[in-house]
């Protein structure tokens, strides 16, 4: 069910969407990478429901929240210098075997197409993780732009990547939207002049994503089109 705060939604000229808890479900595959980088160094194990909350903020993130066991804190700077190298190759080898798109994703892509929107991808993931997810899910081609989570000296929750998009696209702020899931893409939005929407499902360490005061929640990406043809 779409649910919008009580201002209107303007419609934008470009809209970027994140990747991870947005466009792709992709805990199963890191969660599978964590296990097992955990199991190289004789750790206990964590599963999908650990994994899910720590998910947002890139894998490198990722690795030491695993190493540490919660979301917040730093890991032995020798743990992680070993265990980081082990998680890359894993999650090289299984950045989209267990990954799928969310239930409407591709409904809400094709609706934005046709509408004739402007599209660019945004993520804190690495462009070695995020081109090849994109690609093998079948989107890549979809959008204008993809940056990844080191194709700019800062990531979300900093503005830049935003900034630098709507740059590319020839688009001001105030005429641009981000589809994101999480704290970091309501803080990097509103940092960068943006509106946002956030999909109710995604990774928010837990937290109802409501509690952020997006501009708009939605449920599944098929709602897009009724939030965006209600817009002024």
């Amino acid at each position: 069910m779409v649910q919008v705060v009580p201002m209107s939604l303007k419609k934008p000229q470009m809209i970027l969407i994140d990747v991870d808890g947005t466009l792709v479900d992709s805990v199963p595959d890191l969660a599978y990478c964590v296990d097992e980088m955990m199991k190289q160094l004789d750790r206990p194990l964590y599963g999908e429901d650990m994994v899910r909350n720590w998910v947002g903020n890139g894998v490198e993130r990722l690795v030491r929240r695993a190493l540490i066991g919660q979301l917040d804190g730093e890991p032995n700077n020798a743990d992680f210098e070993q265990a980081y190298p082990i998680f890359l190759e894993l999650y090289a080898e299984n950045t989209s075997k267990r990954s799928v798109l969310y239930p409407g994703v591709r409904e809400g892509i094709e609706y934005l197409k046709t509408a004739g929107y402007r599209l660019g991808c945004v993520t804190n993931k690495a462009a070695q993780f995020t081109i090849p997810l994109l690609q093998d899910l079948g989107v890549h081609d979809e959008f204008e732009l993809v940056v990844s989570g080191d194709s700019l000296p800062k990531k979300k929750p900093d503005p830049l990547p935003l900034l630098h998009a709507a740059d590319r696209f020839g688009v001001t702020p105030d005429n641009a939207m981000m589809i994101g899931d999480s704290q970091s893409d309501v803080k990097a939005a509103r940092a960068a002049g943006f509106q946002i929407v956030c999909m109710s499902y995604g990774y928010n360490h837990g937290e109802d994503i409501r509690d952020y005061h997006p501009d708009a929640v939605i449920d599944s990406m098929v709602e897009v089109k009724e939030l965006l043809e209600a817009t002024a």
